[in-house]
């Protein structure tokens, strides 16, 4: 069983769009969405769950679209934050704040606190989120804190970054069909394996999620190395 699930939740636009509904309906659809899985990973006890909210990449959408997207997760985490206190899930944000509005930082980061000694799982919100932007953030604290060359290594940058202290995913789940990243935890997903599935979020079940669980199972995670019994290739990859 996977310690650690990232998803990227995608297609909610494209699921509205085929319907004849307007986007916003769709983000409202991948919202409840979201209820349904977190409840499905707390049930298979898996240890940490973050999802794709909004990427820095979002922020260039339709100003409307994207008042929608953040009046959607206002609203659905004030609704949540009791099932967080009552099943015991710690709810942290990931990604850039400072380009968060000041209301939308204050309800989030009281439900952090709120929620820290929760200890069943750890629910992980990428939220203005961008892979590559972590990682230059993580290098300007090392500047900031004067870190010499000998200081740099994989243990202190990973130190440094939004994760700090979280497992790296062992499975990342991608929906719509799309089969890339697109900025997601770029650090932490060096040797996640991937899953990926045409159906779009909005449509995305407790048993999809079984099933790319179950076929992540069956997989051979070498992280490198080559296997004793020689089956690996030439380089060990």
């Amino acid at each position: 069983m996977p310690k650690h699930i990232g998803i990227i939740m995608d297609g909610n636009g494209r699921w509205a769009e085929m319907r004849g509904l307007p986007r916003h309906e769709g983000h409202k659809r991948g919202v409840e969405r979201v209820h349904e899985i977190v409840e499905a990973v707390l049930e298979l006890k898996v240890e940490v769950l973050s999802m794709y909210a909004f990427s820095l990449e979002n922020w260039l959408r339709p100003e409307e679209e994207v008042a929608v997207i953040m009046e959607l997760l206002e609203s659905t985490l004030k609704r949540e934050f009791e099932n967080f206190m009552k099943e015991g899930i710690r709810f942290r944000i990931v990604g850039n704040r400072e380009k968060l509005s000041q209301n939308i930082r204050v309800i989030f980061e009281a439900a952090e606190q709120a929620t820290a000694e929760n200890s069943n799982l750890l629910f992980q919100c990428a939220l203005s989120y961008g892979g590559r932007d972590e990682i230059i953030r993580a290098v300007k604290k090392a500047i900031a804190m004067s870190a010499r060359v000998d200081d740099i290594t994989e243990n202190y940058l990973a130190g440094l970054l939004d994760t700090a202290g979280i497992p790296d995913p062992d499975l990342i789940i991608r929906t719509s069909g799309e089969q890339r990243l697109s900025n997601f935890l770029l650090w932490q997903s060096a040797y996640s394996e991937f899953y990926f599935t045409n159906t779009l979020w909005p449509d995305f079940t407790k048993e999809e999620l079984l099933d790319a669980i179950n076929d992540y199972r069956t997989r051979s995670r070498r992280f490198g190395r080559v296997e004793k019994s020689g089956t690996a290739g030439v380089w060990g990859i």
